[in-house]
């Protein structure tokens, strides 16, 4: 990952000059690794583009200026893959072979036009065996039954192909285009170097883009319950039951008995892979980032602006029931950064409270810190016009 930021992506620290990357001059990125159900570990990651415009900003560029939207489309075009290149016939390379997964990129020891031709051909074994999607039955594991249409849940097939980019002026929707409706989107640089299955997608204007905005928060701040919380939560609860006495027969006794099977069963049958063991005992990281943050206790402000504001509560129901919110993700109220040492811990990761601080007064005493959502309330004037 740190060799992928480097050279494909060209970030440098700020101030250092640079020749940029694949994509263009980078100002910052964010990066989240996780694991798939069958343990494969992964990386979804956010970049953002040195001089990119936000949503209302290219949708007036493109209105004043009827040259930009066409520049803005070409550089789409050139970024963005979603078709499989012909081979070139009578030339021959290992991933006709083997799987090009498991194999290295080209070594461009032959003259130029050999290399040209080895180039393509080899993409286009990486394209079909890394990017062409296969429906499968997880495809369609949210349809509901035959009144309601079949579709694909990663949204790919014949339905989706358009032959151009199109942008809308009205709207600010730029639909990009795409030629094969079973080939995910993809970078022919980020491909060749990876070799692996990657996706690629655009964020700048329009309705679209905003539903993936909405994706990606309500994405980071569910993450799934952890295993060690788990354990550590029911081992809290066990020894919190032992140290009550009970009689033999008693519901809490059985009660008790069901949580130590519970724990046994679950310690028995966690299922961990290699790569996620290797990445644990060897401390990698697991999320890259080129700036750093402040931890958001977003719990809190919520239950404030939902207790104040019922119609915030509603709009957000509408969202999820419309199908923009993210269903594939466990919907938990654990934080990745909570560890449960005490009950008392315990029952702060479960109610979603602020953690509480202290700190040393004038007079030497100790005091209460404010909150986050304190805090932001009793900002100064010229704070004021800063967002939470």
């Amino acid at each position: 990952m740190t060799k992928f930021i480097e050279i494909l992506l060209g970030y440098v620290e700020e101030g250092t000059p640079t020749d940029g990357g694949v994509l263009g001059y980078v100002n910052a990125y964010y990066g989240c690794v996780e694991a798939q159900g069958r343990g494969s570990l992964h990386c979804h990651m956010l970049v953002w583009m040195d001089g990119a415009l936000n949503s209302e900003q290219i949708k007036t560029r493109a209105s004043s200026d009827p040259t930009f939207s066409e520049r803005l489309i070409r550089y789409l075009d050139t970024e963005i893959s979603n078709v499989v290149p012909p081979a070139v016939p009578g030339v021959n390379v290992l991933s006709g072979n083997f799987h090009p997964c498991s194999l290295r990129g080209l070594n461009g020891k032959n003259d130029f036009d050999s290399h040209v031709s080895a180039i393509q051909t080899d993409l286009h074994y990486l394209v079909e065996s890394c990017q062409r999607h296969k429906h499968a039955a997880t495809c369609y594991k949210h349809w509901k039954g035959p009144k309601e249409r079949r579709e694909c849940r990663f949204n790919l097939g014949d339905h989706i192909s358009q032959d151009n980019t199109t942008f809308d002026a009205d709207s600010g929707d730029l639909l990009l285009r795409h030629i094969d409706g079973l080939v995910n989107n993809f970078n022919e640089s980020i491909l060749r170097a990876l070799r692996c299955n990657m996706d690629i997608q655009f964020l700048g204007s329009g309705p679209s883009t905003k539903a993936v905005i909405y994706y990606i928060t309500d994405y980071i701040t569910k993450s799934e319950l952890k295993a060690q919380v788990a354990y550590a939560a029911l081992e809290l609860a066990i020894v919190k039951l032992l140290a009550q006495t009970f009689d033999d027969n008693s519901i809490q006794s059985q009660a008790k008995r069901m949580l130590q099977k519970c724990a046994f069963s679950m310690i028995s049958t966690q299922e961990l892979s290699a790569q996620q063991v290797i990445s644990h005992l060897l401390d990698f990281q697991n999320h890259f980032t080129s700036h750093a943050y402040e931890k958001l206790y977003w719990g809190i402000i919520d239950h404030y602006v939902h207790k104040n504001d019922p119609l915030a509560e509603s709009v957000t129901k509408d969202l999820h029931e419309d199908g923009t919110g993210n269903t594939d993700i466990i919907e938990s109220e654990w934080e990745d950064e909570d560890i449960v040492d005490t009950i008392e811990d315990l029952d702060n990761v479960l109610t979603n409270d602020e953690e509480i601080g202290v700190r040393v007064e004038v007079n030497g005493s100790i005091g209460r810190q404010p909150t986050q959502l304190q805090s932001y309330f009793a900002r100064g004037t010229q704070l004021k016009d800063m967002c939470l």
